[in-house]
């Protein structure tokens, strides 16, 4: 593959450029068009009326291009010469800058197309292109109008979408208000309790220090009871200590046999 893709040539030593002849086109020849090779698809579906193959729209093909002395304006109109792929027999079709399209010239017909089929191939007069063209316009603004209702719609569930989300957030942020001040309340009332029992504290130590002596003890309250109890003992205290005596207590005898289990015999009188 690398011989084929050579930059340079090679020149014999013995070269002379000078005798090479420019070839000229016999007399007989007139000069016509220019023709030259190109590769194109196939614009149309098409079936060739030699040998009835069908040609798909977008066959490739190498064809023959000619410029031809026809114009639109200034626009040039060309013609392509391709073959058929089964029989080989020409087919020839043209630019049709006017319609914007192709037309097939000959070896070919071109199938039928629905969208470019007018009354059975009747060119159509000013009148009913006005026509034409009037129904166009109202299909195309009944279609818009159609487009402007689904933008609408589209519109209007974007919207709705956004206010459910809007909803949402504003209850989410109110329950954690609520929340907010159900933990302050709370705060509130703990904090006041703290405040209450410290208060308390503060009284209890208060009288606490109010009833201690200077010594620490506690100072406790006299009631009746306990005032009747200190006369009788100061009574006692106060009165003569009794006489005391020499007599002999005889002491009662335990029965130890009783805690033995002994039983004594009565005695016959």
């Amino acid at each position: 593959m690398s011989e084929r893709k050579v930059l340079t040539k090679y020149y014999p030593p013995d070269f002379d450029p000078s005798k090479i002849t420019r070839t000229r086109r016999p007399p007989g020849e007139a000069a016509g068009p220019k023709i030259q090779t190109v590769r194109l698809m196939a614009p149309f579906s098409m079936k060739c009326l030699a040998c009835g193959e069908y040609i798909y729209k977008g066959r490739k093909f190498n064809a023959r291009k000619e410029n031809t002395d026809e114009r639109y304006y200034s626009i040039t109109i060309y013609r392509f010469y391709i073959r058929c792929t089964r029989c080989s027999a020409e087919i020839t079709f043209k630019t049709d800058p006017k319609n914007m399209d192709y037309e097939c010239e000959r070896g070919a017909r071109r199938n039928f197309e629905m969208w470019r089929q007018n009354d059975g191939g009747k060119k159509e007069t000013d009148e009913e292109r006005l026509d034409r063209l009037e129904r166009e316009g109202e299909e195309r603004s009944a279609m818009e109008e159609l487009e402007m209702k689904v933008v609408d719609a589209k519109q209007e569930m974007a919207v709705a979408d956004a206010l459910d989300e809007i909803r949402t957030r504003n209850a989410r942020n109110e329950r954690a208000r609520g929340k907010e001040a159900v933990v302050a309340v709370g705060l509130e009332e703990r904090l006041m309790d703290e405040e209450r029992r410290r208060a308390e504290a503060e009284d209890e130590e208060m009288a606490r220090r109010a009833f201690m002596t200077e010594e620490g003890e506690k100072v406790r309250r006299i009631g009746e009871g306990e005032g009747q109890m200190e006369e009788e003992k100061s009574k006692e205290e106060m009165a003569p200590p009794p006489i005391p005596t020499f007599k002999k207590v005889v002491k009662k005898k335990k029965d130890m046999g009783a805690a033995l289990g002994i039983k004594k015999r009565a005695t016959l009188v």
